[in-house]
C-alpha cells in the first residue's frame, strides 16, 4: 500500500463514515466527502452508499494532485500531509495560504527568499520558497514550519466558531483530531 493511501486511510478514519450533523453547513458527508463534492465527481446516489474507492480517488484528485500537494511532498512529506489534512477540513486555499503566510514570516525579512503573494495557490514560487527554506533550516526548520501551520489552523478554527456559533459543536473535535497530528 502506498504511503499516500495510508495517509488517506488516516483521513477517512478521522472523518468517519456517514454523518449528517444538523450544525454542519456542509450537510451529509461520507468518509469526509460532502454531497456537493461527490456530485462534482459523478456520484448521484445516496451519500450513505458512496464507495470508499471513490472517496479515495476524490482525495487524490481534488485534495492532493490539484493543489500541488503532491509536489510539496517531494520536498517534505510531513508538510504535504498537513496541507492535505487542512485542505480536506477547511479548503485547499486555506492550506495554501497557511503555507505561504508561514514561509513569509520565516524568510528573515526577505533575505532567504522573496515574500510570496498569499493567494492560496501552491505554484512554482511557493514551492521554490519552501525548498529554499528547507535547504536553509533543515529538519528543525521543518519542525518549526509544522508548528506554524498548526497554529494558523487552530486560529482559523476559533475564527470559524466565533463567526457562527453552531460551529462550536465541532471545535473540540477539530483541535483533538486535526491540530498537531
Amino acid at each position: 500500500m502506498s504511503k499516500l493511501i495510508r495517509v488517506i486511510d488516516g483521513l477517512i478514519e478521522r472523518e468517519g463514515a456517514f454523518v449528517d450533523h444538523p450544525d454542519d453547513k456542509g450537510g451529509a458527508t461520507m468518509y469526509g466527502i460532502t454531497q456537493k463534492v461527490a456530485r462534482l465527481h459523478g456520484w448521484d446516489g445516496d451519500m450513505r452508499h458512496l464507495p470508499r474507492a471513490l472517496a479515495v480517488q476524490i482525495y487524490k484528485d481534488q485534495y492532493w494532485s490539484a493543489p500541488n500537494f503532491d509536489r510539496v511532498a517531494m520536498l517534505s512529506t510531513r508538510v504535504a500531509e498537513e496541507l492535505l489534512d487542512t485542505g480536506v477540513n477547511m479548503g485547499i486555499a486555506w492550506a495554501g495560504k497557511f503555507l505561504q503566510r508561514s514561509l513569509n514570516a520565516l524568510n528573515n525579512q526577505g533575505t532567504h527568499y522573496a515574500d510570496l503573494v498569499v493567494d492560496g495557490l501552491v505554484g512554482n514560487g511557493t514551492l521554490g520558497a519552501l525548498k529554499d527554506y528547507l535547504d536553509i533550516r533543515g529538519r528543525s526548520g521543518e519542525d518549526v514550519l509544522m508548528k506554524a501551520l498548526n497554529c494558523l489552523q487552530g486560529a482559523r478554527y476559533i475564527e470559524i466558531a466565533e463567526a457562527r456559533e453552531r460551529n462550536e459543536s465541532f471545535v473540540f473535535g477539530w483541535f483533538s483530531h486535526r491540530v498537531n497530528l
